[in-house]
């Protein structure tokens, strides 16, 4: 018998169901009697919990092929989510329906607080759907519990797909058009808390034919933010040290780096919400003001990071630099206070040697004179 399916969460959104299942689909208004939703802890989507007197706002869909159901079992099946019948309500009356349950996630999942649907689509909706095309990419590739483990990875790149959605103007460069860019195969050789990606791809030449198909990898890596924080009454910044595996495997003998504040953009947050974040990780340190410094590739010929890197003015006494960083991530991070000229210093004799500190701490010097008078 070919049931109903009852979506009550994410997938509740339809242009997430319909970039899971692959084309449109027709959907019509429905709930579940006595339950509720709520936000799973410190995650991007809701858990369905019994209870009595409650109901569970979500659409119905009749009309589900052997293709789709394989599409959402993969998709849902990973996180221990399976399909139970159970009986649902329209306006016409009751219908049993398969909703996907919680099994897994109802012993192990801390419950946060009532999951709203439009606040949900507001944070997440766009990212979620930017993800499925990433997520479904792996179908009939690799089991859905290896792609659900990098479920937060995959949903971060889906955000920096929002992101470069909002590409600048193009004024000077080739302004790329529907079919520039042809992809004869993917394929995923590593992934893990990133991911590396091969592609068999042929791009439009500047004569307007297409090239030949070639090889290209690129590592990926998702949106990420840096913030150096400058004190303007003391003339002095702070600067963040600590160990880089990028260095240490380049056979550099100091793979400890002299750097701003940096980190990845969660999903759901914003670049200057993720420099504040990452400001109280890395130095305890609560920022309110934050100038752009720029947002940019950082090395393109073989990466799709991006930064957005930032100057926070703000207060640096003596007692702010400290060792931080998050032991769940096995950080160790030294603050150093350090004066204007000392930060300038290290940069021209080359102990600072990445690309973002060295490009604040340019722009700081064009705009210092008028940060400190200001």
């Amino acid at each position: 018998m070919n049931r109903p399916y009852f979506f009550y969460g994410t997938l509740r959104h339809l242009p997430l169901l319909e970039a899971v299942l692959g084309h449109e689909v027709v959907a019509t208004p429905a709930w579940l009697a006595d339950h509720a939703l709520y936000w799973v802890k410190d995650r991007s989507f809701p858990i369905l919990i019994e209870e009595p007197g409650t109901r569970a706002e979500g659409i119905l869909v009749t009309a589900c092929s052997e293709s789709d159901v394989a599409r959402m079992d993969f998709f849902e099946g990973g996180f221990g989510f399976s399909g139970r019948v159970m009986e649902v309500m329209r306006h016409d009356g009751a219908v049993e329906a398969l909703v996907f349950h919680p099994e897994a996630c109802a012993h192990h999942c801390e419950r946060g607080g009532v999951w709203m649907f439009e606040q949900w689509q507001q944070q997440f909706g766009a990212e979620f759907v930017a993800m499925a095309k990433d997520y479904l990419a792996q179908f009939g590739l690799k089991p859905p519990r290896a792609v659900a483990a990098r479920f937060e990875q995959i949903l971060a790149r889906g955000a920096s797909r929002v992101r470069a959605g909002q590409a600048a103007a193009t004024t000077l460069r080739h302004h790329a058009a529907s079919g520039d860019v042809t992809v004869a195969a993917l394929r995923e050789p590593y992934a893990r808390f990133f991911a590396m990606e091969e592609i068999d791809v042929s791009f439009r030449r500047f004569d307007g034919s297409m090239s030949p198909q070639v090889t290209r990898a690129g590592f990926i890596a998702c949106d990420a933010v840096t913030v150096l924080p400058y004190d303007p009454l003391r003339d002095r910044v702070l600067v963040v040290d600590q160990f880089r595996a990028g260095p240490y495997l380049r056979g550099d003998p100091q793979p400890w780096q002299i750097e701003a504040i940096a980190g990845r953009i969660d999903p759901g947050e914003g670049p200057e919400a993720a420099a504040r974040r990452e400001a109280v990780e890395e130095a305890g340190l609560a920022l309110t003001d934050l100038l752009p410094v720029a947002s940019y590739y950082p090395t393109p010929g073989c990466s799709a990071e991006y930064l957005y890197s930032f100057v926070a003015l703000t207060d640096l006494p003596d007692a702010v630099a400290g060792v931080f960083g998050v032991e769940g991530e096995a950080e160790d991070i030294r603050g150093h206070l350090i004066s204007f000229d000392r930060l300038m210093a290290l940069v021209g004799s080359g102990e600072i040697s990445n690309a973002p500190t060295i490009l604040t701490a340019f722009w700081l010097a064009q705009n210092r004179e008028r940060l400190r008078g200001g």
